[in-house]
């Protein structure tokens, strides 16, 4: 063999690689090779193709690895794991290239617009070209190309021709929609399928010399949206399988025994054409526990699968995969090895995962420079792939509208001035993120509140409590990891009614970008027995599901008095503060979910919600002092205008005994009666409302309309809370 070339083994290419044409080699193998970055290297495995080498990984070094996109794959007629051959070459430019769709086609900006964005691909006669234009994905086959060399190299000069023919299907092979590249985030799971999927459908005889049967049924479960489906059908594409896709209800059929008739036909098909996957989704709507179902159809339609999956008959190789997001609610005889032997759980993304996916879903974008994904992704807490692929997709509409006034839609095609005028920008993606909510959080999803610390007078101890406990964990998390310091779980906000406790938790929520789920108190009830618990545990899956999360119970008092107390003869709330006792600390750690209560009544909270590890810290509200009451006014006045007689020192002095609640309704009373006095004097005119102010008279006459709490109520609120403070 000719010394300049050798074999090396196929990897996947890293997200940011994928669609690009470029391969990454082992640096060692480049350097033996004499494999510069910039050189037109030739791929031989089943087939031949040419792409351009970029330097490796430094990771890579000695691996003896070669990493390429699925499209250069296929190209050479290849899959990852296996052995393709590599050689230097030299590349002409090319001077002309004629493509052809592998499905009718009618591309915006035509053959100028292609010549732009395949500048500097190389390509041989007989590759197919995916291309990701405005979120399509189209394939162009290379039917030919001059000068008659063995691989071109685009240029801005060469000329395209595009074929109004779809290429000849010899040309195309079935080009499968979806590779490894395609999928972001989930490196670890993908790994593991892999594993239990392609090494038994490619190399049975390893587990053949090991005398043991190879896994037959994988089941994927975790949150919709996170990419169970994606997997199944790259994995199917990647190992060059027969893949038959079931989707549950469509093998139900009102017919005695159709349905289970329905599921043997699949599997004999599967058998036939093997090695072949037999993907079913939704696999919780055909096979859920028969102990609970009434219909006749449903069990035996889940005791034909059982059959099926591991009876009498050898099912040869045919590798089932199964895809739910409720795990628990499938008949527990299928969940046993010998049927699914293998269960992989497809989690909420990290950040890195955000990252990678987001980066696949702008490959074709053309991004402005002010885009960074990076902080992007950071701020997609929750966000499931589909989640960030529908961020991406509104990011591009929102740039679309921009350029549509200059877009003549009963022309033809839009000139190449205009689509070059299309980028998408940080705000087109921001203003996304603001409409967009996580796919988790929609049932329990608020309006994320617009209140900021510097709306919120005085309190500045719990202020900076509640910065301590919810906002430095997310923003400095390596300092608490150093430390191995356990962020608290739990916060108490108590105190005299409308002290600002809501409020508090409002700008918790605002300042720290977390997502927030309000829960009043009282909506957990029901009169269904164990309805309530279920209340209990549904909020606290999503927030661990939407991490890093804020819940946040309001009069918390309503749903979690003293047990034993009698509060309802059937015992509901005692139900309903051991599920919250289990569920804030029970066997289940709650990982980036932090719960705020507020109560006015805390002397009546059950005392085993109270201790270190529930609600870890316990911060007082007290009602404002003078400087707080100062603050108060102030914000409430902000951008008011007032006549100079106004005192703030003389209001505040006034005020003795007022919570902020009763100081906000003092000065939205002096605004009310400073309209009136302008309506009964006629002076609505634009001239008069620009002379229109609140002035001190308005204060003082609010002031005898709006009392505050009466002072013994105020202080029998002060008094429960000190005493709760001292015990």
């Amino acid at each position: 063999m000719d010394t300049q070339e050798m074999y090396v083994k196929v990897a996947e290419a890293k997200p940011q690689d994928a669609g690009r044409g470029l391969i990454r080699l082992d640096p060692l193998v480049a350097k033996e090779l004499g494999i510069r970055s910039g050189d037109v290297v030739r791929l031989t495995g089943r087939k031949k193709t040419a792409a351009i080498a970029w330097p490796g990984y430094p990771e890579d070094a000695g691996k003896g690895i070669i990493r390429m996109d699925g499209a250069t794959r296929r190209n050479a007629g290849c899959s990852i794991d296996d052995k393709v051959k590599v050689k230097k070459i030299e590349a002409k430019h090319a001077q002309k290239v004629m493509l052809a769709p592998t499905e009718p086609l009618r591309i915006m900006g035509g053959e100028q617009y292609l010549s732009q964005i395949l500048e500097g691909r190389v390509m041989m006669r007989g590759d197919v070209i995916e291309l990701n234009i405005m979120g399509r994905k189209i394939e162009l086959v290379v039917t030919g190309h001059q000068p008659p060399a063995e691989a071109v190299i685009m240029s801005y000069s060469t000329e395209v021709v595009l074929s109004e023919k779809p290429a000849k299907e010899e040309e195309v092979r079935k080009i499968p929609a979806i590779t490894y590249e395609d999928i972001g985030g989930l490196k670890e799971e993908v790994q593991r399928v892999r594993e239990m999927i392609e090494l038994p459908l490619k190399h049975p005889e390893l587990f053949e010399r090991l005398g043991i049967e190879p896994p037959k049924g994988v089941l994927l479960y975790g949150p919709s949206g996170t990419g169970k489906t994606l997997i199944a059908k790259a994995v199917a594409n990647e190992a060059g399988a027969h893949f038959i896709s079931l989707s549950g209800p469509e093998i139900m059929s009102k017919f005695y025994g159709e349905s289970e008739q329905r599921l043997r036909d699949i599997f004999e098909e599967a058998q036939q054409n093997a090695p072949s996957i037999v993907f079913m989704d939704e696999l919780d709507s055909i096979a859920p526990k028969r102990e609970e179902v009434t219909g006749e159809v449903e069990r035996r339609v889940v005791a034909q699968l059982l059959a099926l999956m591991d009876g009498l008959e050898e099912r040869g190789k045919v590798v089932v995969i199964g895809a739910t997001n409720r795990p628990n609610a499938l008949d527990p005889a299928l969940r046993r090895p010998g049927r699914f032997d293998r269960e992989i759980e497809i989690g909420v993304p990290d950040k890195e995962g955000r990252l990678e996916i987001l980066q696949i879903h702008t490959r074709g974008m053309p991004l402005s420079e002010d885009v960074d994904l990076e902080k992007l992704a950071e701020m997609c807490h929750g966000y499931v792939g589909a989640d960030l692929a529908a961020l991406a997709k509104e990011a591009g509409i929102r740039a679309l509208r921009r350029v549509i006034p200059e877009i003549d839609l009963e022309g033809e095609t839009v000139p190449a001035e205009v689509l070059n005028k299309l980028t998408v920008t940080w705000d087109d993606f921001y203003e996304a993120y603001k409409e967009l909510q996580p796919s988790a959080m929609r049932e329990v999803l608020i309006e994320k509140p617009n209140v900021r610390w510097t709306d919120i007078g005085g309190l500045d101890d719990a202020k900076q409590e509640l910065i301590e406990v919810v906002e430095w964990p997310l923003k400095y998390g390596r300092l608490y990891e150093r430390l191995k310091t356990k962020i608290p779980k739990g916060i108490m906000l108590y105190g005299p009614p409308g002290t600002g406790k809501t409020l508090l938790a409002k700008a918790v929520a605002a300042e720290s970008e977390s997502n927030f789920i309000s829960v009043k108190g009282p909506e957990f009830l029901s009169k269904w027995v164990g309805e309530s618990e279920k209340a209990v545990r549904e909020t606290f899956r999503k927030a661990r599901q939407a991490a890093p999360c804020v819940v946040f119970f309001d009069e918390l008092d309503a749903i979690t008095p003293t047990r034993g107390g009698g509060f309802g003869d059937s015992h509901v709330t005692e139900r309903v503060i051991s599920q919250m006792l289990t569920e804030l600390d029970g066997i289940e750690e709650l990982n980036d979910v932090v719960v705020i209560g507020a109560t006015n009544r805390p002397d009546i909270i059950d005392p085993a919600l109270l201790r270190p590890g529930r609600f870890d810290r316990m911060i007082y509200v007290p009602p404002p002092d003078e400087s707080a009451r100062r603050q108060i006014f102030e914000i409430h006045t902000r951008g008011v205008p007032l006549a100079e007689d106004v005192d703030f020192e003389k209001l505040v002095n006034q005020t003795e005994g007022y919570t902020g609640a009763d100081i906000a309704a003092v000065c939205t009373e002096a605004k009310m009666l400073a309209i009136r006095e302008a309506i009964e004097a006629g002076k609505t005119s634009e001239e008069d409302v620009k002379d229109l102010k609140v002035a001190m008279k308005h204060f003082t006459e609010a002031l005898e309309k709006v009392r505050p709490i009466p002072k013994d109520e105020l202080e029998r609120y002060m008094k429960i809370a000190e005493g709760f403070r001292q015990t």
